[in-house]
């Protein structure tokens, strides 16, 4: 036999037939080939996805055309599903199986599984926490290939919205009831925010390794210490311990002051000093306004807690004489805005909002 010969024959027998069904496969999925790759994966999971769902009833009701007096269910025909495909709901056949009774449904687990609409909800929720606004959704989806995409449904502004609300409703139950008992923390910051007409007390644990954890979210009219004694109050009972000493970082309202000595036994306290420099500024005309900032910064960034003390109460006393409101707010609470520094963290490491490097211990 020539050497070609051979070799075609080899190459013949080598090559398995493809069955039917799937060299049929084949061919409706090369459009979705011309697509792109993501496309004709898409194309083809679904088709595994019928395959398994034809096998989920061959289990549950047996092979088909077969006579079976002992089987508890029968095929009931198909009828539209959908199912979860890259944040967005794609339409298949779902197979239907009933009770050999015909008293009820029997569940097709393989449909169940894939019908689910938890990962939508987090899909929209990632998605909407990266800025991607509702109207503009179906742009940041996956390419899923003409076929699938002109079917699918789920990807509205409004079912997105919906969904949304939802996980995020979902999210801040599980925040606020989590339990808080193995929670070790080195500080608690504890602040007011205003989110359009509403002000939320908002409360951010830091664990020795600098991780931030949220822990609490109230919503009140102000920050008035009713509303923050509940909020710490809540922590305490959900597990947090509150009997020893822990660094609380304040901003320069009273309220809040107030509300962590009374649920804290042993609180040590931080004041912001952003916040004091801006109270103190706000009180001031503008050029001598700018002399006390750079001031009272330089102050701050004094390594000696009674140094930068002594700075900046020579500055209150000069402001007694013009600007009595200004002085009276830069003494309020001074020695709380230096509080870091007496605990004599070198370098104070805690003072800075990314977490420590091993360098910078």
């Amino acid at each position: 036999m020539p050497k070609d010969t051979q070799r075609t024959a080899t190459i013949d027998h080598a090559t398995p037939e493809l069955p039917q069904r799937v060299t049929v496969a084949v061919a409706e999925l090369a459009g979705a080939a011309r697509e792109g790759l993501l496309a004709l994966a898409v194309g083809t999971g679904l088709q595994v996805l019928q395959a398994m769902l034809a096998e989920d009833v061959v289990r549950l009701v047996g092979p088909k055309g077969r006579h079976n007096p002992d089987r508890t269910a029968v095929r009931h025909g198909a009828e539209p599903g959908l199912v979860t495909l890259g944040g967005r709901r794609v339409r298949v056949r779902r197979p239907r199986v009933r009770t050999a009774d015909s008293t009820g449904e029997v569940a097709v687990p393989t449909y169940q599984a894939f019908a689910a609409t938890e990962l939508l909800g987090q899909l929209a929720l990632e998605r909407m926490l990266a800025k991607l606004s509702c109207r503009r959704y179906p742009a940041g989806l996956e390419p899923v290939g003409t076929a699938v995409a002109s079917t699918a449904s789920g990807t509205s502004k409004s079912a997105i919205s919906r969904r949304f609300v939802a996980r995020t409703e979902h999210a801040l139950a599980e925040l606020l009831a989590a339990d808080l008992t193995s929670l070790e923390l080195v500080a608690l910051l504890v602040d007011g925010i205003r989110v359009a007409e509403h002000t939320c007390v908002v409360a951010l644990g830091i664990t020795i390794d600098g991780t931030k954890i949220p822990l609490a979210l109230a919503e009140g009219a102000t920050e008035n210490t009713s509303v923050v004694t509940d909020v710490l109050t809540g922590l305490r009972d959900r597990g947090l311990d509150t009997t020893r000493p822990l660094l609380v970082v304040l901003d320069g309202a009273k309220a809040l002051r107030r509300a962590v000595t009374e649920v804290f036994d042993y609180p040590v306290i931080q004041r912001c000093q952003l916040h004091k420099l801006r109270n103190v500024t706000d009180r001031l005309p503008d050029a001598v306004a700018s002399t006390a900032a750079k001031r009272m910064r330089a102050a701050y960034r004094n390594p000696d807690p009674l140094v930068a003390q002594a700075e900046l109460e020579a500055l209150a006393r000069e402001l007694d004489r013009s600007h009595p409101g200004a002085a009276a707010s830069l003494r309020e609470g001074l020695a709380e805005t230096l509080t870091i520094g007496r605990l004599a963290c070198h370098p104070p490491w805690l003072e800075r909002c990314a977490p420590p490097t091993p360098s910078s211990r």
